[in-house]
């Protein structure tokens, strides 16, 4: 039954070294079951046990026991079966073998065929598999009635890679994976192995230089500092939001009231008796959603949930792009936070970051020892900015890994929109760089044409299979057409953050009053462009970091000018065109600028001043969600249209916001300075009686309370160009709101 000459040529004694060192490209043609050449049908069975002295395959089921030969003194064993016997073990035959006192059982890795099939390894090779996080990865399998986890990575310039673990105390021996040429996929099936188990991939490149990397399309991570994955099923779930999803597929995103929180789990709220003060994703989920609630904002957006090794970089250098971070609790956990919030009517944005990934050697950094999810060429590569690597969008792989990331995420965790980070960055191959610190297209452009087709192909598919989700592109130039379908020739975003006004309105509001007059123009810009994108207004976490000092302390004056001001500055916003974002703390006047590390400062809202600009965002949010005037159009021409943008000396504004219902609108009068104006007249567009619906300086708000009781009834009065107009007065430094009585 022993088959020593079996192991006699050059090539099978060479694959016999490769397994004692653990760089084999093709175990199975060395282990498992495999034909003899000689016409009697028998099967050899090797398997290499380095740590066994003695071995035998068994079958329990057919009380089948045979010994094992000892081929070398490293641990390969072999034994010839006869074909009889054989065709009732095949998958299902176990190695037993002695190692030391103890007794093992194990069902051979190499007797399984592969899980990826040609189509799905073309697929991928192609880029047009925007479901390959279902190949790729660990998945839990059962074949023949046999359970394990299946492993498969990318890395086709690798030499051998070897799954290793707690599983096989990190013996790269174990279990060498087998390379699928020509795709360059490395699969093996593990039987016995459940979830829970860590691992990663020891990945030996050209060199023989050996680095343990973790696993790209990984579904859950150690907690740093530590790097492992973790096996993970992510389908054991019991979604109960089918209400929620069902009424988003119906919605139209630019017809519906959008208003934003966001926020950073880790910092928004802290459990002081943990350490780091991180709560758990259940935990915290009740609790926000309780405050958004009580806010009556409609979406919240976090800032990265992926895993990260760096904490201080708020997420945004992830390594594990399909894995959410272990800091808050596991995936059960995180599917948990998105189910509670859509039970309770609240959408959830997550920060997407596809423009970069960071350095650490356990990422996706030079994975198989050459540049392969990054260019080789660092002009190309890496970002000056921030040290990190710059995909390779021109590779079809990377591509379809990016393509498939954002598809999971809206499936597998019901995500209602993908804010993508940097789009600027990824547009300009000379972004943030000098002349010849970069490399031109093909037609000799700046224009990152992979980049390009990936954003196009990532927002065609994520509309096409989710309706109703969103992708925000955080795009700070004036690339045309980010928000335009892309058959009109645009990216194919939802819409697109609107940074040119949050720059020009934020630089306005640092100005003293006095001078406000001679930059007018900076406030009345942004009605020229306003409706060339579908824009987002955005006041996030990037205006109160990095030494820019909380958003109220930007404010100039003494201390009533600085919260009129805040007030002013949010209710200027809720009734400009666009969707509306504000980050964690703003909504109340928090003093200190942001840190990753401490808590917000709830205990502000002890202070009537702060509690009062929280009441009028609270207020402003319901205003907004109520009045379609204030939403339908934010995106068309027909939805605004100027009372008067001419009043440069008083710093006065004022406009219309429509519905669809041409008869359904608002009239908005903002006042820039502390100088109340009493029997101002304003144009309106049609007679009637007009009743004050919003008033920022009320009282309720912390502010000076004039206003206009019961309103005002027209007069046939020109005023600004209009027949009919009201005479109102005008608050300091505040924002009033007037509709017409039915």
């Amino acid at each position: 039954m022993i088959a020593r000459n079996i192991l006699t040529s050059v090539d099978q004694l060479d694959s016999v070294q490769e397994l004692r060192v653990g760089r084999t490209s093709q175990p199975h043609d060395m282990l498992g079951p495999h034909h003899l050449d000689d016409n009697t049908g028998r099967v050899v069975v090797r398997a290499f046990l380095p740590t066994a002295t003695e071995s035998w395959i068994v079958n329990e089921e057919q009380s089948f026991v045979q010994p094992m030969d000892r081929v070398d003194c490293h641990g390969l064993f072999e034994v010839i079966c006869n074909p009889q016997i054989f065709q009732t073990t095949l998958g299902l035959y176990q190695f037993r073998y002695a190692e030391g006192e103890k007794i093992m059982s194990v069902h051979d890795p190499y007797a399984f065929e592969p899980f990826l099939s040609d189509l799905d390894l073309h697929l991928f090779n192609e880029g047009n598999h925007d479901e390959i996080y279902k190949r790729l990865g660990a998945h839990r399998r059962q074949i023949n009635g046999v359970d394990g986890v299946n492993f498969a990575v990318w890395a086709p310039n690798a030499e051998s890679i070897a799954l290793v673990g707690d599983f096989n105390a990190w013996d790269s021996r174990r279990h060498p994976m087998r390379k699928r040429v020509p795709s360059g996929v490395w699969e093996l099936f593990v039987p016995d192995l459940a979830v829970g188990e860590i691992y990663k991939f020891r990945v030996t490149d050209f060199y023989g230089q050996q680095i343990e990397k973790s696993d790209p399309f990984g579904f859950f991570s150690e907690l740093p500092p530590r790097t492992a994955s973790v096996v993970t099923e992510l389908d054991d779930f019991a979604w109960n939001d089918h209400e929620w999803m069902e009424k988003r597929a119906e919605q139209c995103p630019s017809e519906i009231p959008i208003s934003v929180y966001e926020l950073h789990l880790g910092s928004w709220r802290q459990d002081q008796n943990r350490e780091n003060g991180w709560m758990n994703y259940r935990e915290i989920a009740h609790q926000i959603v309780d405050y958004c609630r009580e806010m009556n904002f409609t979406h919240i957006e976090l800032m990265p949930v992926t895993e990260h090794p760096y904490t201080g970089s708020w997420g945004y250098q992830t390594v594990g792009y399909f894995a959410c971070t272990s800091r808050y609790g596991t995936p059960e956990d995180f599917m948990y936070f998105v189910d509670y919030c859509h039970q309770n009517d609240l959408g959830v944005i997550i920060d997407w970051v596809p423009a970069h990934f960071p350095k650490d050697a356990h990422g996706l950094a030079k994975f198989d020892g050459t540049a392969l999810y990054e260019h080789s060429d660092p002009r190309q590569g890496e970002h000056p900015d921030w040290n990190t690597l710059i995909f390779n969008y021109d590779r079809n792989e990377v591509r379809n890994f990016l393509v498939s990331n954002a598809m999971f995420w809206l499936e597998k965790y019901h995500i209602d929109g993908l804010r993508v980070d940097a789009v600027a960055s990824m547009l300009y191959l000379d972004y943030s760089r000098k002349e010849g610190e970069w490399i031109p297209n093909k037609f000799g452009g700046r224009e990152n044409l992979g980049a390009i087709d990936f954003l196009k192909a990532m927002n065609e598919r994520v509309h096409d299979k989710f309706p109703g989700a969103m992708t925000l592109a955080e795009e700070s130039t004036s690339w045309g057409g980010v928000s335009r379908p892309t058959y009109a020739g645009g990216l194919g975003f939802t819409m697109k953050w609107n940074m040119g006004w949050m720059n020009d309105t934020l630089r306005y509001f640092q100005k003293e009053s006095v001078h406000r007059k001679y930059h007018h123009d900076e406030l009345t810009f942004s009605l020229i462009y306003a409706f060339t994108e579908n824009f987002l207004l955005p006041f996030s976490h990037d205006e109160v970091v990095h030494g820019k000092r909380a958003l109220i302390d930007q404010m100039p004056g003494d201390l009533w000018k600085k919260f009129a001001n805040l007030r002013l500055l949010f209710a200027y916003m809720w009734t400009h065109p666009g969707k509306k974002l504000i980050f964690m703390g703003c909504e109340w006047g928090q003093w200190n600028e942001w840190n990753c590390n401490s808590d917000l400062q709830w205990e502000l809202l002890q202070l009537d001043s702060h509690k009062g600009v929280q009441k009028m965002v609270s207020d402003l949010n319901l205003f907004y969600k109520n009045e379609p005037a204030l939403h339908q159009l934010d995106f068309e021409e027909s939805g605004f249209e100027w009372v008067d943008c001419l009043s440069r000396e008083l710093s006065l504004i004022s406009y219309i916001r429509k519905a669809k219902d041409p008869n359904d609108f608002v009239v908005v009068c903002c006042n820039f300075t502390p100088t109340p104006h009493h029997e101002y007249r304003l144009g309106v567009p049609e007679s009637g009686s007009y009743r004050e619906m919003f008033n920022s300086d009320s009282e309720y708000y912390g502010g000076s309370n004039v206003g206009n009781g019961l309103g005002a009834q027209s007069e046939e009065i020109e005023a600004q160009e209009r027949p009919h107009s009201i005479q109102i007065s005008i608050p300091p430094m505040g924002v009033v709101i007037f509709k017409r009585n039915a």
